[in-house]
């Protein structure tokens, strides 16, 4: 049986030196400055108020007793969801109980919220600017080049994933052009952004667009123009119909069935 037919293209070894490195240097180099203007436009946070603290905590309670509930007793859960239920309905853990039922105020005259938005900007031009600029160059000067072939085989759905700005339809998929080598490096060059900056940085875009998508994660729980009393109130009915199943119930039994 024959062989199957390798494709071949005779490529200039300089293109190592005056594409791929040199895309990779910036890349790097890109994600570093990122970081520390990143840590540069930050504003010192503010002291929150423990009335505020009490407020996004409480919530998170709920959720974490939501999420967690089948690692707790019957007895346990049945006692934290009577309370926090109880509580949550009652208003005891909001900041202004006095402003319950109102409507909720305007964010944009919210100082507080006018400072997150001003931060969310500033985060934004941080990650766009870069990458414009460096798309820019690289259309510029290294568009429509071939610079390296995979060594292991890929099958055809990652042909434009690899391909970018390549248009040729009998070219092998583990053939990587200029463009699709930013794109890779662009998603996979966290773990050399965490050995040069450590754990906590802010060099990666695709981590600070996720972190973006989901304000949830951070510090405080309420975006501008939510109602905590609202969600308080939806937070009690996600516990008062969440059916609880205890992991170490009958484990005894289980444990000598396993053994016999």
């Amino acid at each position: 049986m024959a062989d199957p037919m390798v494709q071949s293209i005779h490529r200039d070894p300089a293109l190592f030196y005056w594409i791929l490195f040199p895309i990779s240097v910036v890349m790097i180099l890109t994600g570093v400055l990122r970081h520390y203007a990143t840590v540069l436009l930050q504003t010192t946070p503010k002291k929150q108020e423990l009335p505020a603290l009490r407020e996004q905590r409480s919530l998170l309670r709920g959720i974490n007793l939501r999420s967690n509930c089948s690692a707790i007793s019957s007895t346990a859960f049945a006692f934290r969801k009577q309370y926090l239920v109880s509580a949550y309905k009652d208003g005891t853990f909001l900041k202004d109980p006095e402003n319950r039922g109102k409507p909720a105020g305007n964010p944009m005259t919210d100082p507080a919220a006018m400072e997150g938005m001003m931060g969310m900007m500033k985060g934004n031009m941080a990650m766009m600017i870069p990458q414009t600029l460096i798309m820019g160059w690289i259309n510029a000067f290294f568009a429509g080049f071939v610079i390296m072939k995979l060594p292991f085989p890929l099958t055809i759905r990652f042909k434009s994933m690899l391909q970018s700005g390549v248009a040729t339809r009998d070219l092998d998929v583990r053939w990587v052009s200029s463009l699709s080598w930013y794109f890779l490096n662009l998603f996979g060059l966290q773990s050399v952004f965490i050995f040069i900056l450590g754990n906590d940085n802010a060099a990666n875009q695709m981590t600070q667009q996720m972190s973006q998508m989901n304000p949830g994660a951070g510090a405080g729980m309420f975006q501008p123009g939510q109602d905590p009393d609202k969600m308080f109130q939806s937070e009690a009915e996600n516990l008062e119909v969440v059916e609880h199943e205890y992991i170490l119930e009958g484990v005894e039994d289980r444990l000598l069935a396993s053994i016999e």
